[in-house]
């Protein structure tokens, strides 16, 4: 919980570094620019694709209801691509960056052990992405039962983040064997900073910096995590 704590307080002083807030701010205001105008685009043809499906299932009843459903259930879909946008956007871009400027003030010592990084980032963000968009579409008729819309959202962004920023924000330092080792040693705060930093992409406006915060709080438990194995090995740093 300590190391959780710095991660957060070193993240939030992080934001308010310059070149770190303009990192943080163009790829939630890129992927909301771009689903909002393909959202306007298509709404009609969206409309009318949910509303020939809607009444064929059985929770649905009238019509109104079904109507309504159609609206909550694209404005979900949205929200969901707006947030797996950005979120894949600072992984793949903009991350690398924050992770010089980190380890560069806070972690100077950590020699990069990291193998393929590019390649393996991208590809590790690319499957998580995935994962995350089936997963949602799979969960859209269940966040009509009273009570998911508040847990189910949550739950799956915790799982994109720590699924998503465990693996890039040690992929440059870490070798293989040092990555498996602190998964699995930090499995409980890894989920845990997961789950915190999705409940503030929840929050209206703090949710702009949702996904930057969330890769600056990884790069902290990560690199942090990472010196603290090395000084166990007795590696000199």
């Amino acid at each position: 919980m300590i190391e959780l704590f710095a991660a957060f307080t070193r993240s939030l002083r992080d934001l308010s570094r310059g070149e770190v807030l303009w990192h943080a701010l163009w790829p939630p205001l890129a992927a909301l620019v771009l689903w909002a105008v393909l959202g306007y685009a298509f709404w009609g043809d969206a409309q009318a694709l949910l509303a020939r499906m809607l009444p064929q299932l059985p929770w649905t009843g009238w019509d109104w209801l079904a109507r309504w459903a159609g609206v909550f259930l694209l404005l979900a879909v949205l929200a969901a691509l707006t947030y797996i946008t950005a979120t894949m956007l600072v992984a793949i871009f903009a991350l690398p960056l924050l992770i010089r400027l980190v380890a560069q003030r806070d972690y100077p010592e950590l020699g990069r052990h990291g193998e393929n990084v590019f390649l393996a980032s991208l590809g590790n963000t690319l499957a998580a992405g995935a994962i995350f968009l089936v997963g949602s579409l799979a969960m859209l008729p269940l966040l009509l039962i009273p009570g998911m819309l508040l847990v189910l959202p949550l739950l799956w962004a915790a799982w994109l983040n720590q699924r998503t920023f465990r693996f890039d924000a040690l992929a440059e330092h870490a070798s293989a064997a040092e990555l498996g080792r602190i998964v699995g040693d930090n499995r409980r705060s890894l989920w845990l900073a997961g789950l915190v930093t999705a409940g503030a992409a929840h929050l209206p406006l703090v949710n702009l910096l949702a996904p930057a915060f969330t890769a600056l709080v990884f790069v902290h438990l990560g690199l942090a995590a990472l010196r603290r194995l090395r000084q166990e090995q007795g590696i000199q740093l």
